[in-house]
């Protein structure tokens, strides 16, 4: 029996029909030829109003390992994440990045070698640190509104992480388990709320370079000031979480709600469990 460790590599995909298939069957053959421990692929579709579905079910008919998970309602990316995670029983390792292929299988299979090595329990790629191959980089106006995402969250958190939001990140088992009741914003923040809920748990995190390159049809480019505006307020949110006034703002959640669903057409953060207060 191989002693390489299992993996479960999580892709969220939201009408993705015209650029998933070649990023399964790139992760497929990739981990087929250089893994040979078990491999699971599994796209959580989130609220797809295209053939997403469709296409996952015709390269699953090829490549048995991989499998969709479908919420035909939308629950955001974090929410995908979120329900993806509950597979963690099912793997040694579990990871996630983007349905368009931006993190190569070579990058991300280089995570899982070294978060089974023992490295770290969660590592993470960075497009921010020295070495990393960036392929094609993203426009100026995002990588500024990037560079005043980490800002904000640096110093709510001050987690020492460079690149919070790169989509190669891969963790232990027992360090997914642990967290998941504390995963709650099911927007693009989802990273933060995941590395801060690592850190405080006490699990080490490493960051190290990563082989990336920005695709074309970018969901955040399309709705950047939208979505900058979604993350600031959720890790604002995420901050008061962890603080002595969360109680006190339970009255405002159907307001919140109302504000992200209507105002912002974004997902609203989740119930979680209750987390120990700073």
């Amino acid at each position: 029996m191989s002693s390489a460790p299992s993996i479960l590599l999580l892709i969220p995909a939201y009408n993705e029909e015209h650029r998933i298939e070649p990023v399964l069957r790139e992760y497929a053959a990739h981990f087929r030829a250089h893994h040979t421990g078990r491999f699971q692929l599994v796209v959580v579709l989130n609220g797809c109003r295209d053939n997403t579905l469709g296409v996952v079910n015709r390269v699953a008919a090829e490549f048995p390992e991989i499998s969709a998970l479908n919420f035909p309602a939308p629950i955001g990316k974090g929410g995908a994440l979120i329900e993806g995670l509950r597979l963690a029983p099912n793997a040694d390792l579990i990871g996630y990045v983007d349905a368009d292929g931006a993190t190569p299988p070579s990058a991300f299979c280089e995570l899982a070698r070294r978060c089974a090595d023992g490295e770290a329990d969660c590592m993470i790629g960075s497009r921010w640190l020295p070495g990393s191959v960036l392929l094609q980089s993203q426009t100026r106006l995002r990588r500024f509104v990037s560079r005043c995402f980490h800002l904000v969250v640096e110093t709510l958190f001050w987690l020492g992480i460079k690149d919070t939001q790169c989509p190669a990140k891969v963790m232990r088992r027992a360090a997914a388990e642990k967290i998941h009741g504390a995963l709650r914003i099911a927007d693009l923040a989802f990273d933060v709320n995941l590395l801060v809920a690592l850190k405080r748990a006490g699990f080490s995190v490493r960051e190290v370079p990563v082989e990336w390159a920005d695709k074309l049809g970018s969901k955040v480019t399309a709705n950047l000031w939208r979505c900058a505006l979604v993350m600031f307020l959720s890790v604002v949110r995420l901050r008061l979480v962890y603080s002595p006034f969360y109680r006190l703002l339970a009255p405002l959640r159907p307001l919140e709600t109302w504000v992200y669903l209507t105002l912002l057409r974004a997902p609203p953060p989740r119930p979680g469990a209750e987390s120990k207060r700073s």
